[in-house]
């Protein structure tokens, strides 16, 4: 489903090197967790599968797509199987909960009874249905995780990244994120999680990937 063949990413002039020859595997259903130290790398490899960045060098081959040749104007047609929670939310302020979530299909051009019937559904699984009319800065920083979760399921993707989720919430808030992740895993969707959080690691129990200083130290191809 997921391959990464000796992939390279550097930014910046004088180029400095984040990734060094990524390689890894990941089958259907999986859960995998990118476990490492903050600048190890990990949120780089969520934005070059989901299409936000490009690799320098190497293959990488998502669902039968090979992200490097995609076109931009092809990026939508795959994103729609990848789901994608942001650490920083990047919820629009103006919009109500259910405008946030129902935003991620309208852009697919679904028709309109099938977003409502689909984003209700959503907001109901993350328990959120009844604050459907607020506005992200009504919501608690767990709520509004729960949004980027249903926004990111919305279109049934395939796939679900999720960049450091529990980052910025307290014990609690994190766990119910952590096991909304785990539900959404054995329905059978794909989940890969960044992370240096340790207790992401011991409540999701996933397959580990470490990686410290942009390289695989274990857990890569198997």
């Amino acid at each position: 489903m997921i391959q990464f063949f000796h992939v390279y990413k550097s930014y910046g002039l004088p180029p400095r090197s984040v990734l060094e020859d990524i390689s890894f595997e990941i089958e259907k259903g999986e859960s995998v967790l990118f476990y490492g130290p903050t600048g190890a790398g990990k949120s780089t490899i969520l934005k070059l599968l989901f299409g936000l960045e490009k690799a320098d060098t190497g293959q990488i081959l998502v669902l039968g797509y090979n992200i490097l040749r995609l076109k931009t104007q092809a990026l939508p047609y795959f994103r729609r199987n990848v789901g994608f929670i942001f650490q920083d939310f990047k919820l629009f302020p103006r919009r109500t909960v259910y405008e946030n979530v129902a935003l991620a299909m309208k852009v697919t051009g679904a028709p309109l009874p099938e977003i409502q019937r689909r984003t209700s559904e959503v907001l109901q699984a993350v328990g959120l249905d009844r604050k459907r009319a607020l506005f992200p800065s009504m919501l608690s920083a767990g709520e509004q995780q729960r949004v980027c979760v249903a926004r990111a399921i919305v279109n049934h993707p395939a796939i679900l990244l999720a960049d450091e989720p529990a980052g910025n919430l307290d014990t609690e808030q994190a766990q119910e994120i952590l096991s909304l992740l785990n539900e959404i895993n054995a329905m059978g969707t794909t989940v890969l999680v960044a992370t240096h959080d340790r207790e992401v690691v011991n409540h999701m129990k996933p397959r580990i990937i470490a990686i410290r200083e942009g390289r695989i130290e274990e857990g890569g191809l198997r």
